[in-house]
């Protein structure tokens, strides 16, 4: 037997006692009665990125996983297009009238790879000034963190220290979702968190970002969410249940590692 798969099945396995413990004979979805939420109070996020977080949806997963687990509403909107930086959104001025509308508690930042000197400066320059704005209202600013493209892998280490400098810049939450999928892969090389073009995320890949997300937010570990989701849209998101415990073993790890809460 091989050190990986080694690691898999016990991971697999101390991971399943786990959640056999916590959540005895109880489904990880459920499709009765609705779970009463422990706030009336909305959390209010603002998302502004480009297509790496409107792909699946990204924001309505969060939404749903609240909503299935019983969490304060997640109350959102998404100002995004494609292969837009953040110095996109700032010239453009949408996403900046969008912060002084709302009354939101994060605004979620997000642009490119930005493994390179250039997109690090850029990332960090203009997560900076979007940070003025946020703070100005109230709100916490957080970076979600991507990855590169699949034939540009070995970029990923610097992909995520752009963004933790970003995010320390600022002080504002890092959402490691790059290092999540790192993890996940260790794990099981096999699972397929691209789309075919090799560079957006498939709908396990966007659920993975989404439980880093609400992990964060609502200060909850991941391990027992919903591995089947039904979004506001209609749209339905079913991961085999054994793959959904992975990532969100996946996602609990790269969090913790991360330091930034």
């Amino acid at each position: 037997m091989t050190l990986l798969n080694l690691r898999k099945r016990t991971w697999q396995s101390a991971a399943l006692s786990v959640f056999i413990i916590l959540f005895p004979a109880t489904p990880l979805f459920c499709g009765s009665a609705p779970i009463e939420p422990d706030s009336t109070k909305a959390l209010r996020v603002l998302f502004i990125g480009n297509s790496l977080t409107y792909s699946n949806d990204l924001p309505s997963i969060v939404e749903a996983l609240a909503k299935a687990t019983g969490q304060r509403k997640f109350a959102h909107k998404t100002i995004a297009f494609p292969n837009f930086s953040l110095e996109d959104h700032w010239n453009k001025r949408d996403a900046r009238k969008a912060i002084m509308k709302g009354e939101w508690d994060f605004v979620v930042l997000q642009q490119g790879p930005s493994a390179s000197k250039e997109g690090r400066a850029l990332l960090i320059e203009y997560s900076r000034r979007f940070a003025d704005e946020i703070r100005r209202i109230g709100a916490r600013p957080a970076l979600y963190s991507v990855w590169p493209s699949a034939i540009r892998m070995r970029d990923i280490g610097g992909v995520s220290e752009s963004y933790r400098q970003a995010a320390d810049d600022v002080d504002g939450l890092v959402f490691p979702v790059g290092e999540a999928w790192l993890g996940a892969w260790r794990v099981d090389p096999s699972i397929a968190l691209y789309s075919e073009d090799g560079f957006h995320p498939s709908t396990t890949g966007s659920y993975l970002a989404g439980i880093v997300i609400y992990e964060q937010l609502y200060k909850r570990s991941p391990v027992g969410l919903p591995s089947e989701l039904k979004l506001s849209s209609g749209a339905r998101i079913q991961i085999p249940a054994d793959q959904a415990l992975l990532l969100q073993l996946a996602a609990e790890e790269a969090n913790k590692l991360s330091g930034r809460r």
